[in-house]
C-alpha cells in the first residue's frame, strides 16, 4: 500500500501562481511543460494557473492570449493580483502584458527563468543568413504548429525578437512597473555532454554569448532581482529543458522541484 502524500500550506501564497510557458512548445492536459514542478507546490498549498498562448506566436499575438488568460483567473479566483512565474520567452511575453497592455495593477510578482532579456549575440549572427532560409524554415515551422493549435505561429517574427537590437529597444518600452517585483534566474550547462539534445546550440551560444543553458546565456537572463545561476553541484550542470523538468527525473546533485518550492516559499514571505 502506498503511503498517502502528506499536504503542506507552505507554498499557499496570497495570490494564484500563473506558470507562462516559453517558445516551441504548448501547455497540454496531458502533457505538463512544467514537469512535475506544479503537482509539487501544489501539494504544498499554492493555487496554479496556466496560460494557453502559441508556441511559436509573437509577442504581440502571445500578450493578448496572457492577457486575457490573466483576467479569467482573476474572475475565477476572485484574487485582486496574480503571481507570474514564467520560463524562456514567456518572461518577455509577461513584462510585454505588465507594461504594454496595462495589467501591472494586477501583478504582484513575475519570476523568470532562463528568459533571454538582452537577446542573443547568436541569434543575431544567425540573421545574417540570407532571408530566404528563414523564410523556407518559418514555412513548415509555421505549418506544423498549426496541426499542433497555434492560431498564429510566426516562427520568422519570433526569431527576430530574440536579437540584442530588439530586446535592446523592447527593454526600453518595458521597464519594470511599479509595484510589480521582478526577480529571475539563469541556467548553466557545463559541458556538451549535459543534454545532449543541446549540445550543438550550447557550443555555438558559448562561442557568442558564454556561459548558457543550451539556448539562452546567462548574462541574458539577469533582470530585476537575479537570484543565481542553477547549475547543480555535479558535472552536468542544468539545462534550459532541466529548468522546468522536462525528463521528469531529479539528478542526485539537482532537485529542479526544490527550486520553484523556494521560489514560491520567497513568494509567501514577501506577502505575495
Amino acid at each position: 500500500m502506498h503511503k498517502k502524500e502528506e499536504k503542506t500550506m507552505e507554498c499557499a501564497a496570497r495570490y494564484p501562481i500563473v506558470l507562462v510557458h516559453g517558445v516551441g512548445f504548448r501547455q497540454r492536459k496531458h502533457l505538463n511543460y512544467w514537469g512535475r514542478i506544479p503537482k509539487e507546490l501544489e501539494r504544498r498549498g499554492a493555487q496554479i494557473f496556466y496560460t494557453g498562448h502559441d508556441a511559436w506566436g509573437a509577442m504581440e499575438h502571445n500578450g493578448e492570449i496572457i492577457r486575457r488568460d490573466i483576467q479569467e483567473i482573476l474572475a475565477l479566483t476572485g484574487a485582486e493580483k496574480v503571481n507570474i512565474i514564467a520560463h524562456s520567452n514567456g518572461g518577455m511575453e509577461s513584462r510585454y502584458v505588465i507594461h504594454s497592455l496595462g495589467m501591472a495593477p494586477y501583478v504582484a510578482s513575475l519570476t523568470t527563468v532562463c528568459t533571454c532579456h538582452h537577446g542573443s549575440r547568436t541569434i543575431d549572427r544567425l540573421l545574417e543568413f540570407p532571408a530566404v532560409l528563414f523564410r523556407i524554415s518559418a514555412f513548415f515551422v509555421n505549418c506544423f504548429f498549426r496541426l499542433l493549435g497555434d492560431k498564429k505561429p510566426d516562427f520568422q517574427r519570433v526569431c527576430r525578437q530574440f536579437s540584442t537590437a530588439y530586446c535592446a529597444e523592447f527593454n526600453r518600452n518595458n521597464p519594470d512597473a511599479e509595484g510589480v517585483a521582478y526577480t529571475s534566474y539563469g541556467a548553466k550547462m557545463k559541458n556538451g555532454r549535459s543534454d545532449l539534445f543541446l549540445m550543438v546550440p550550447f557550443w555555438v551560444v558559448r562561442r557568442y554569448d558564454g556561459d548558457n543553458d543550451g539556448l539562452v546565456s546567462v548574462e541574458s537572463s539577469k533582470w530585476g532581482v537575479f537570484k543565481g545561476v542553477l547549475e547543480g553541484a555535479g558535472r552536468r550542470g542544468v539545462s534550459h529543458e532541466d529548468a522546468v523538468d522536462f525528463r521528469r527525473h531529479t539528478c542526485r546533485s539537482f532537485d529542479i522541484c526544490s527550486v520553484y518550492v523556494n521560489m514560491v516559499r520567497d513568494l509567501v514571505s514577501a506577502g505575495f
